[in-house]
């Protein structure tokens, strides 16, 4: 399934249905007596969060939506049935936005979480009770542009080939792609990670960063959005250089597009991940990295041999809690 993060789409309340202009005469009656029925209201155009759905692509595919118009009323007093309301399901954690205007409508962020986004029009009045009949009320119209910033409880960030594919599959219930180039990943991808048999946190493998990226290279900016949700960022080193990069200048450049990024990602709480500690250059540049970084949290793994990751699900759970007790 195809990961797609925004969209843009129309939506339209249903029209009301007409009111009746009609009068009622028998044999008995001296004077005609009005009896049109009212119409009926248009449907509504709702949009709901459900923890689901993972991504916006359906909306790429339709992008015009329209609530039921609504039935003519009748004579002797018939109304017209209400036109049918539809609901949008979307991920939790799409930002719902008026396309025109910019402004802000709704950021669904709990399961269930709904906002009516397109009223229905009113009913047609008809003009039983000697009322004086009015035409039916037009549906709200929006064009509204959706954007999806995933929701999870760690970040997984890191230059290409830094082994976060290779991580994010043997830590949780998802196998990404892995392959010796780079951005192998090319969209986010969330994982379950599970910490025992009554408790787990999702994770985010979030395609490989380089310099720039807080300004759209590498469509950096459009991936970073996603880490802004986390509460922990995870930052997966290559800690033995295997790509000829020196690994304490790669944590330097991620901090730094973080930083600029936004202040949001600097303040996050931080763990760093040694990994490919499995090659040989990779202890000696671990005790670099540790005497120039000295108040970072470092967890040393080998994540393709599947060492040291228990005790990094482990960590990672601890800082989860503080985190939620915390806030």
């Amino acid at each position: 399934m195809a990961f797609v993060d925004e969209a843009r789409i129309f939506v339209k309340g249903g029209n009301g249905g007409k009111g009746c202009e009609s009068f009622y005469q028998d044999k008995l009656t001296r004077y005609p007596r009005p009896d049109g029925g009212d119409g009926g209201k248009g449907g509504d155009v709702t949009f709901v969060a459900d923890k689901n759905i993972h991504t916006l692509l359906d909306y790429r595919f339709k992008q015009h939506y329209e609530g039921g118009r609504g039935g003519h009323g009748s004579s002797k007093n018939f109304k017209g049935k209400s036109g049918k309301d539809i609901f949008l399901r979307v991920p939790t954690g799409t930002i719902i936005r008026d396309f025109e205007t910019k402004l802000l409508i709704r950021d669904l962020v709990e399961d269930g979480e709904s906002v009516l986004i397109a009223k229905g029009g009113l009913q047609g009045r008809g003009n039983h009770d000697n009322r004086r009949p009015l035409p039916p009320g037009i549906g709200e119209a929006k064009t509204i542009h959706l954007e999806l910033k995933l929701i999870a409880d760690v970040g997984i960030v890191g230059f290409p080939n830094a082994g976060k594919s290779t991580l994010i599959s043997n830590i949780s219930k998802v196998k990404s792609k892995i392959a010796n180039y780079h951005f192998t990943t090319k969209q986010p991808i969330l994982g379950v990670v599970i910490h025992d048999d009554n408790s787990h946190f999702i994770v985010a493998d979030l395609p490989g960063l380089i310099e720039g990226a807080h300004a759209g290279k590498g469509m950096g900016d459009r991936f970073l959005k996603h880490a802004e949700r986390t509460k922990i960022l995870l930052h997966v080193i290559d800690m033995a250089g295997s790509e000829a990069r020196d690994p304490l200048e790669d944590y330097a450049k991620i901090k730094k597009e973080l930083e600029l990024y936004s202040d949001k990602l600097a303040e996050k709480i931080r763990l760093v991940v040694a990994n490919k500690m499995d090659l040989p250059e990779a202890e000696e540049n671990l005790k670099r990295f540790k005497k120039k970084y000295k108040k970072e949290k470092v967890i040393s793994v080998s994540a393709i041999e599947n060492k040291g990751l228990d005790k990094l699900v482990e960590e990672l759970w601890k800082l989860l809690r503080k985190a939620k007790a915390e806030a």
